[in-house]
């Protein structure tokens, strides 16, 4: 069956531009911390946030967590996701989980060669199930038979994760994987993650987005050239 890449925020510091807030001030102060804290929590603490991104004081930033749920994605796309490494990754197993139904992940640009196109594609990926199953049953099933049966199995096929990082490799991934030069499937991702982390703290990532929107595209001349429409949409997910 197929699928399209859905993420939810599942889990993320309690308030957590408040934290970034009080592991910034704390650097500065003698005040005792039950005081400081109690200042914190008390005040708007907007503009100090964006004064510590500013300066790229950008430390007491990776005090804030978040952690996502990631599914209908594909195993091509687990093997981009995974050199960001400052990140802690739980993925679904192919040993222990056994993939004779398994759900796909077709291109857009497949998709968008019409009708045709896409039922020849839904018929590859029955003919590797097929496959896939012959050599569980050569190999006699269970998680011994998985691991080998699996080198079958496409890139196509889907996979779920738990994703955390903090919100500093946060900016970081936002920098690469929102380009629109980043493959379409972890750019739609990246979008999502941005949205939800938005929506919880929009202070802290109020300025993030691709590289371009903050100066030249660092893409040179493989720009895409399309900074301000990247920044329109950027902007509109702030107003949801």
């Amino acid at each position: 069956m197929q699928v399209k890449p859905k993420v939810s925020l599942i889990r993320y510091t309690a308030d957590p531009e408040a934290t970034v807030a009080l592991a910034a001030k704390l650097c500065y102060s003698d005040r005792e911390l039950d005081d400081l804290t109690a200042n914190i929590l008390a005040k708007d603490n907007s503009k100090f946030i964006s004064k510590l991104t500013d300066m790229g004081h950008l430390s007491p930033i990776e005090h804030a967590s978040f952690t996502f749920s990631v599914e209908g994605v594909s195993r091509a796309m687990l093997a981009q996701i995974t050199r960001h490494r400052i990140a802690s990754f739980s993925v679904r197993s192919q040993r222990y989980v056994s993939e004779d139904s398994f759900n796909y992940v077709i291109p857009p640009a497949i998709e968008e060669m019409g009708a045709a196109a896409v039922a020849r594609y839904v018929g590859q990926m029955d003919t590797i199930m097929d496959w896939y199953r012959d050599w569980q049953s050569a190999l006699g099933h269970g998680e011994r038979s998985n691991e080998d049966a699996r080198f079958i199995l496409p890139n196509a096929c889907e996979t779920k994760m738990i994703v955390t990082m903090n919100a500093r490799e946060l900016m970081h991934f936002f920098e690469l994987r929102c380009c629109n030069r980043a493959q379409w499937e972890i750019r739609d991702v990246a979008w999502q993650m941005f949205e939800a982390v938005v929506k919880v703290a929009p202070n802290l990532f109020k300025e993030c987005g691709p590289g371009c929107l903050r100066g030249g595209c660092p893409e040179g001349a493989k720009s895409c050239g399309k900074s301000a429409e990247v920044k329109k949409h950027r902007d509109k997910i702030f107003k949801k």
